[in-house]
């Protein structure tokens, strides 16, 4: 009977002391997609080959796709932009045959010039127009003259109809809210100094010179 006992109790040491099985690891499998029978070839690039981007990675517009663009979202032009355009990347065929589209210091200087000067001008043209013809705040209602009273739904509507026609996108909700109270101190100095128009001019400069504005 001892025996027995003794046999059964080492027999549960012994259980006790050994080390669980590793556990098997199965190689995960993802499901292909099915595409339809007339669908074309998709071929993804080779990271390496694109700059660590598995898709296209962004790229930096042209001098005429910017001119096209100042144009489109603020309806005014650059006056700077056709003598700069040898140094903003436009090929001159006599030095260069392609354009440059790298986004580099120099581009990024005379842009933010002349964001300043498309910006401010359209801002100051809208301080004498109704809410309707406004091309930087046509979501404000009242005097554009003073945006301290607007409400923050307002600057948030203007911001969202802006960053769509400058970016072709809307801004997230966190974006809103970070530029709402930027706008919100901007207007209140421009209230204190009586340069109405540096208040959405100021704006038109930051989403000018955005990377989302000048790749794509």
């Amino acid at each position: 009977m001892l025996r027995t006992i003794l046999a059964a109790s080492l027999a549960i040491l012994c259980a006790c002391s050994s080390k669980p099985a590793a556990p098997v690891e199965v190689p995960a499998e993802l499901a292909p997609v099915q595409l339809p029978a007339n669908h074309p070839l998709m071929m993804l690039p080779d990271p390496d080959l694109n700059g660590g981007h598995v898709g296209r990675a962004p790229r930096r517009i042209t001098v005429n796709q910017l001119k096209q663009s100042i144009i489109t979202t603020t309806g005014r032009q650059w006056t700077q932009i056709d003598n700069l355009a040898a140094s903003l990347g436009k090929a001159d065929y006599a030095v260069t045959v392609s354009d440059s589209t790298e986004a580099n210091l120099v581009f990024a200087k005379f842009l933010d010039d002349g964001a300043r000067e498309v910006c401010l001008n359209a801002a100051g043209d809208d301080i004498t127009r109704a809410q309707a013809d406004r091309v930087l705040s046509p979501e404000i209602p009242g005097d554009a003259r003073d945006f301290t009273g607007a409400t923050d739904e307002a600057i948030a509507k203007n911001l969202t109809t802006l960053s769509i026609r400058f970016w072709g996108q809307a801004m997230n909700p966190d974006e809103i809210k970070t530029w709402t109270t930027t706008f919100k101190t901007i207007a209140a100095r421009a209230k204190t100094t009586n340069l109405p128009k540096q208040a959405w001019g100021a704006m038109c400069v930051a989403f000018m010179t955005d990377p989302r504005f000048i790749t794509y």
